[in-house]
């Protein structure tokens, strides 16, 4: 493969995929919508990083627009397709689920259908630890995650059910990546580890959801990254494997790193555990490590 469509490239992880894509000689054509869900200058700021290199190409459109889509694939050579557009957010996907299902099921469906019929093999899904609610720690791929607790989920699970139809019916080689909790330089503002570094910083009290005791497989975007390439290059023809630092941290650990760093003392509001967040996250990664050589 030397041309790889990525979808989500202005995007935290896809900036950074695209980055190591770029480093490692490939040819990039980005796709992005650019949309406001968290202020735009980042996104505007990881592309104007990717611009600067020649081989790169990039779309402002969205997944979500069929015929658009289509016009990309028909005027670049496409040899595989990364897809990390997506709608994230547990809790905005209760306020509006509709775009959810829109970007992350519909999204996902224009790629594979264009992928169908232009004969490209190799297809990688973003998907989240989200789905793995309930189940038991560490998280195995091989657990039936058929009770997502948000539309957030939902619509990732559904993204994968329509990946492997595709992979069934066509025989188009599908690795869903399943992330765990991740952060790194220019991370998304309403994720806990950037909105607590900044809020600790203005001296802005931070809000807690629960008493701090619950706990995430934190993972560095970089490793994600690295995670996700390998599963582009790794024919594996359906498979599901979790990308996570496979060690559970306390949320009170990460906010006592954040105030030893920043030197201040954090001001805390603890409010009721929100019913669509999971009260832990730990990915077992034996697979990754075996199908992908990656940890």
């Amino acid at each position: 493969m030397e041309s790889i469509l990525l979808t989500g490239t202005a995007g935290f992880i896809g900036y950074r995929t695209a980055l190591k894509l770029l480093e490692k000689g490939y040819r990039v054509v980005g796709v992005d919508n650019m949309n406001n869900y968290y202020d735009v200058r980042l996104k505007e700021y990881r592309l104007s990083r990717l611009q600067e290199n020649k081989n790169f190409k990039f779309y402002k459109t969205d997944i979500e627009n069929y015929e658009a889509i289509k016009i990309i694939f028909d005027d670049n050579k496409i040899d595989g397709v990364i897809n990390l557009a997506a709608r994230a957010g547990v809790r905005y996907s209760i306020i509006d689920p509709f775009v959810y299902v829109r970007t992350n099921v519909l999204g996902t469906t224009n790629l594979l259908e264009i992928m169908k019929e232009k004969g490209i093999e190799k297809f990688v899904l973003a998907s989240t630890s989200s789905l793995y609610a309930g189940q038991p720690m560490p998280f195995k791929e091989s657990l039936p995650v058929n009770t997502p607790i948000s539309p957030y989920a939902a619509s990732k699970k559904g993204a994968e059910v329509m990946a492997y139809t595709y992979h069934y019916l066509y025989e188009i080689d599908v690795t869903v990546v399943r992330y765990f909790t991740v952060y790194g330089p220019a991370g998304r503002p309403d994720m806990s580890i950037f909105r607590f570094i900044k809020q600790i910083d203005e001296g802005k009290p931070i809000e807690i959801f629960g008493d701090g005791t619950q706990s995430r497989d934190f993972t560095f975007v970089d490793d994600i990254a690295e995670g996700t390439i390998k599963a582009l290059e790794t024919k594996t023809g359906y498979e599901i494997i979790n990308l996570g630092g496979n060690k559970p941290y306390e949320l009170n650990q990460v906010i006592g790193l954040i105030e030893k760093y920043l030197g201040k003392k954090a001001e805390t509001v603890f409010k009721p555990f929100h019913k669509a967040d999971l009260k832990a996250t730990w990915a077992d990664i034996t697979k990754a490590r075996e199908i992908l050589g990656w940890e």
